[in-house]
């Protein structure tokens, strides 16, 4: 037993910055003391004794805010992080060195008996307010973000966002560069948060872009064709797009706007 706390501490030292020394982990730790109870909850289960395991748990919600259903499995250096509003069902399975934070759901989408929960490989990481509802497993270090609601398979080393979740696939060099200079020939910036950032309004723009990438591309192959045939096509310019243009102002708090 004193083994596994101490695994447990040095569990939060790995993943925890704010961490400064045992006694402050031992004592302040809500999210290690809910791990706590429900070893000797998820005891009390396997042995047939369900209302003193369900007492338990309940006890261990009301002091740490942290509900784990006694018939739930935990693997090692399980960590949850604050704790606050974490809920976790009775089938749910989860691996070794997984980290939750808090308003994490680990909950079903039956009423019916059996496998309801979902099950976390490990070194799996759930950001806050997360949802991962249904019998499915989360692949061995996956990541899912922050609010994200996920409600099929992920594969290991995969990571999700979004309502509903889905998987990010990252962009090659090849073309995020192309992206890239059509958005500056066009004066536009796409990547206003960053570019590397998994937002699925960011991504639709991407693949405008690639798509006005390919219409310029033939574009100019048809000028080129007109150009050679003694067309004066090419003589026409194109309508400047000034930066301006794509530019929203938001005036200071009592300016008056330009008159229409």
């Amino acid at each position: 037993m004193f083994d596994r706390i101490r695994e447990d501490v040095q569990g939060v030292f790995h993943r925890d910055p704010a961490a400064r020394n045992a006694f402050e982990v031992l004592t302040c730790y809500p999210g290690l003391h809910a791990i706590w109870i429900h070893r000797l909850s998820h005891w009390l289960w396997r042995r047939g004794l369900e209302w003193l395991a369900r007492m338990s748990s309940n006890l261990g919600r009301w002091l740490t805010g942290v509900e784990i259903h006694p018939g739930a499995k935990i693997g090692r250096r399980f960590f949850i992080d604050h704790g606050m509003g974490v809920v976790i069902g009775e089938t749910a399975e989860i691996g070794d060195d997984v980290t939750l934070y808090h308003g994490v759901t680990l909950g079903g989408t039956s009423w019916n008996k059996g496998k309801r929960h979902p099950t976390l490989e490990d070194g799996v990481i759930v950001g806050a307010g997360a949802k991962i509802l249904g019998p499915f497993t989360v692949g061995a270090g996956a990541k899912v973000g922050s609010n994200a609601v996920v409600t099929r398979e992920v594969p290991a080393g995969a990571t999700v966002v979004g309502i509903p979740g889905r998987v990010i696939v990252k962009d090659s060099g090849e073309q995020d560069a192309r992206r890239r200079a059509i958005a500056e020939k066009i004066g536009f910036d796409a990547y206003g948060v960053s570019g590397d950032m998994p937002d699925p309004v960011s991504r639709a723009v991407g693949q405008l872009l690639d798509h006005v990438h390919a219409v310029d591309e033939r574009l100019e192959q048809m000028d080129k064709v007109l150009t050679a045939l003694g067309g004066n096509y090419s003589a026409r310019s194109l309508p400047p797009l000034p930066e301006n243009d794509f530019a929203e102002e938001y005036p200071e708090a009592g300016a008056e706007r330009p008159a229409d």
